[in-house]
């Protein structure tokens, strides 16, 4: 293995290629020797089109999966949120990252004085269907406007058009240098399932890549984020369902929450429940079957299947 370089696959923006060199760093600093290969996604090409419209956040994969397919290269470097929870035949994760601030956050264009501002009729840039839900069931009185891209780009839409603010993850910001941005920490909003983890795929069966790469897993982490994904499945509720989980260890113990909305806003449902850690395996699943049996939660579901048919 350590006689030809690890070929890492990314997309080209600077968040992207970050997360890859992050990667890259890893592995060389414990002695293999890296490229990065540079691999255009639909996700990135289809930019006028809201996200489930086009097939939700799998559109920012498949192109790394079938690159993984062809062995075109031997890892695949992600945001393990943009990951469907289903994975192609013969791929899979095989390190998950110590993740970073999970949080949601607001840049204002100007200032987040509007928010104290009772029923100003404030406009909010944000694509995800769970960041809209959220924001609408705190602000009914506020309106929604698509926004894509990648992190520059929406920044750069953001003060060139006259809406209020948008919705960006804290930890994309971080990553670019670009944190000055943020105007206030969404804490209040329960992030995406996996947010603020980075991934790393390849194909089954190869143990020498799974060797390769297992330094840089984290237990924590990866416990954590697949609890949350877990819900997200079972739950059947797809990217673009306006769900939100999460999930962290504080000592032996384990605490989740999860939120679902209507798309707009009006309907919301909840969940918590802290653990013992040892318990952690069948958690996301546990939450998923207890909040499934709430009325609420089916009629929620229900509407988003009828909207995105």
């Amino acid at each position: 293995m350590a006689a030809r370089k690890l070929r890492i696959g990314t997309r080209d923006s600077i968040l992207a290629t970050w997360q890859a060199d992050f990667v890259s760093n890893g592995l060389r600093g414990i002695g293999y020797e890296t490229e990065l290969v540079f691999i255009k996604t639909e996700g990135d090409q289809i930019l006028d089109t809201p996200l489930p419209l086009i097939g939700g956040k799998g559109v920012f994969t498949k192109a790394l999966d079938d690159a993984l397919l062809r062995d075109e290269i031997d890892f695949a470097v992600h945001s393990f949120k943009d990951i469907p929870t289903q994975t192609p035949e013969g791929l899979g994760v095989v390190a998950i990252l110590e993740r970073d601030d999970p949080r949601d956050v607001l840049v204002a264009r100007d200032s987040d004085y509007f928010l104290e501002v009772e029923n100003f009729p404030a406009v909010i840039a944000t694509s995800s269907h769970r960041r809209g839900g959220q924001w609408l069931h705190r602000f009914p009185h506020h309106s929604l406007t698509d926004i894509r891209g990648n992190v520059q780009t929406r920044l750069r839409k953001l003060n060139e058009n006259k809406w209020d603010g948008a919705i960006f993850a804290a930890a994309g910001l971080h990553r670019v240098g670009l944190s000055g941005n943020i105007s206030q920490y969404l804490d209040w909003m329960v992030p995406a399932p996996a947010q603020g983890a980075i991934a790393v795929m390849s194909r089954e069966y190869r143990p020498e890549l799974v060797r390769a790469i297992g330094p840089l897993h984290h237990p924590y982490t990866a416990i954590c984020t697949r609890i949350e994904r877990r819900f997200l499945q079972v739950l059947e509720g797809g990217c673009s369902a306006p769900l939100g989980a999460f999930a962290q260890i504080s000592g032996n113990q384990v605490s989740f929450t999860a939120v679902l909305t209507s798309i707009n806003g009006l309907l919301r449902e909840d969940i918590s429940q802290t653990v013992p850690l040892t318990q952690a395996a069948s958690l996301g699943d546990r939450m998923a079957e207890i909040f499934m049996e709430r009325d609420g939660v089916m009629d929620i579901l229900k509407e988003i299947r009828r909207e995105e048919s």
